[in-house]
């Protein structure tokens, strides 16, 4: 197991809440990483595991049950963890959101690493079989004012619903995730980044250096709507590549014309480490979602014959 060598602290406001939050992460002897919410009295800790991930919105991961303790928006800080070699951690929490700090998972990364790290071999889920999920998977699960509400929103941004998510066998020593974005606004377009993570130093510099700063995106024009549903109520343009409401840039400047697909990488190994370690395979990610990689994970622990575990 790996943990870190001392306590971090962490402070910011939630992206979709916009309200105050600190985060201590605490080295841990316990396998797994969890939440505890300081701010309820009684409650237990929260895993952040593949099945215990509650309702995505489409916009986030949350883990634990929205009715009762949870925390939303676990993504970045779960990849900043992730490269680190964190998976043995207790995270108290005071509110119901991590931070969104910059936006992306540069700022978690380097504080785990600023702490030290006592790293050790992270266990492995080595895909044995593909296996395949689609947008239309994620639409029959989810009630019909779900339904609506996505509808909507794919009529927004322009969204055909036709993405999916797979995950099959490579040299099962390595995560390969290809994310692909096709948006109808200019200034994204049709975008597709590959990365490769094999536990060595160079994999995790090419993070630092060319993934680690993207940040999440959004347009002007969403906003609004969002906020009226409480989400999206801490995004302003130190944390979100703002798009303008023609699409064809931005607000903010860009670190790379590819930041927006860039970013869904670390959304992927965010999501890809509830897995409880470093899942081995090759995941394609086409106008993914965090749905989609929540569902994907499902599939594949569902029959044991998908996988093994070293």
């Amino acid at each position: 197991m790996g943990t870190i060598k001392q306590e971090v602290k962490i402070s910011g406001r939630g992206i979709h809440s916009g309200l105050p939050v600190n985060v201590v992460i605490k080295p841990s002897d316990k396998s797994g990483i969890f939440f505890r919410r300081v701010d309820m009295v009684g409650t237990d800790l929260i895993p952040v595991t593949w099945d215990n991930v509650g309702e995505t919105k489409m916009r986030n991961t949350t883990v634990g049950q929205v009715n009762s303790a949870h925390v939303q928006t676990v993504e970045h800080l779960m990849a900043g963890l992730f490269l680190a070699g964190v998976d043995s951690a207790i995270i108290e929490i005071d509110g119901k959101e991590t931070p969104i700090l910059d936006g992306s998972a540069l700022e978690f990364y380097n504080a785990l690493v600023g702490a030290g790290v006592e790293k050790s071999q992270m266990k492995k889920i080595v895909v044995k079989h593909p296996v395949v999920v689609k947008a239309g998977d994620v639409r029959k699960m989810l009630p019909w004012g779900m339904r609506i509400k996505l509808w909507i929103m794919n009529k927004i941004t322009g969204n055909k619903g036709n993405g999916y998510v797979a995950l099959e066998p490579n040299d099962g020593k390595s995560l390969e995730i290809v994310a692909t974005l096709i948006y109808k606004e200019k200034i994204i377009g049709n975008q597709t980044y590959e990365y490769v993570f094999d536990g060595s130093d160079k994999s995790v510099d090419v993070f630092v250096r060319d993934i680690a700063r993207a940040r999440t995106f959004g347009k002007y024009s969403e906003w609004e709507y969002l906020k009226a549903r409480g989400m999206g109520r801490g995004a302003d343009e130190t944390n979100v590549i703002a798009l303008n409401d023609a699409g064809d840039g931005t607000i903010n400047e860009l670190i790379w014309k590819d930041e927006f697909v860039r970013h869904k990488i670390i959304d992927a190994l965010g999501d890809m480490f509830t897995a409880g370690g470093m899942v081995c395979g090759k995941l394609t990610s086409f106008k993914g979602s965090h749905a989609l990689n929540n569902l994907v994970l499902k599939k594949l622990f569902s029959d044991k014959a998908n996988y093994d575990i070293i």
